[in-house]
């Protein structure tokens, strides 16, 4: 799989994949209509949903190899690279596309909450599994953007094209809350490993060396992406991941805080933060006192 695929306009993928090019910044791409093809990796300057309906191969994303299963979703944000490592071999790519240029939604409400659709940055391994009533529903979604593609370009094309492209991600944040409480066992014990993770941290001398534990550290060690392991802790504790190791860190900071022998300084620097007064800042934040107020209370 050493070939790699540049498509940096939509016409471009079209075109790869015998399929018509509607609207230059937005497609919806039946693959079976493609050639057969050898696995490669591709790279993509746009965002790019895949519904896959048969497997073909095993995905490749990053580092990661995934074999995924019919009726899964794997979304790709503009600038990253995958492929389908197909052993050599010469597959019939299956199953649909829904491609979209970021200049479509520059300057719509959609282009705005953009970021807040937190799969795009998930992993292969972390995709959408559909129930047979969520993939219809998904369909239906194409169905209503590629209606719009086939009529006359009017004053309300983009908006309506723009809207169905946010209702369909809409419907995958219900589909993900739903997957989050169905598939728990995939992730179970994530909380708990990072709650042991984050006590074998703080009583290490990493702190000293690393800095304060990042979520981004801690997804690592947990084999999770950032965004997925944010909105798991999200879902299952409440609070973001940023705010979990902050509680901990405070409920640390608490049993250290009357050790005597030890001034707030150095509890500061050996909870990992580079400068007391931001450890200072965060306790009387949380816990409503200074440090020392809190050790002169007790």
């Amino acid at each position: 799989m050493d070939t790699m695929r540049r498509f940096t306009t939509i016409s471009e993928y079209n075109a790869f994949n015998n399929n018509p090019t509607k609207h230059p910044l937005v497609t919806v791409v039946d693959l079976s209509k493609a050639d057969p093809r050898q696995g490669s990796q591709m790279y993509f300057g746009f965002y790019v949903v895949f519904l896959k309906d048969v497997v073909c191969g095993d995905l490749v994303y990053g580092r990661n190899t995934y074999d995924y299963q019919e009726g899964t979703l794997v979304f790709m944000a503009p600038g990253q690279v995958a492929g389908v490592n197909s052993n050599g071999e010469y597959y019939q790519p299956k199953g649909y596309a829904l491609a979209f240029h970021p200049d479509l939604i520059h300057g719509t409400p959609l282009g705005k909450h953009m970021n807040d659709y937190n799969f795009f940055g998930y992993q292969s391994n972390e995709a959408l599994h559909l129930s047979e009533k969520e993939k219809s529903i998904i369909l239906d979604c194409f169905a209503k953007i590629n209606y719009e593609l086939e009529q006359s370009v009017d004053k309300h094309s983009k908006r309506l094209i723009v809207s169905n492209i946010g209702l369909f991600l809409d419907y995958c944040v219900r589909f993900y809350d739903r997957q989050f409480i169905t598939r728990d066992h995939v992730y179970q014990g994530v909380i708990e490993r990072f709650e042991k993770l984050l006590n074998d941290y703080l009583v290490s001398d990493r702190p000293q060396t690393l800095g304060l534990p990042s979520v981004a550290y801690c997804a690592n060690e947990l084999n999770l992406s950032a965004n997925y392991f944010g909105d798991l802790v999200k879902k299952e504790t409440g609070k973001t991941a940023s705010e979990y190791i902050q509680f901990k860190l405070i409920d640390v900071a608490k049993e250290r805080i009357f050790d005597m022998d030890k001034n707030v300084s150095q509890i500061a620097y050996e909870l990992g933060f580079k400068y007391p007064q931001h450890f200072a800042r965060l306790f009387k934040q949380k816990v409503g006192h200074s440090p020392m107020e809190y050790r002169s209370m007790n």
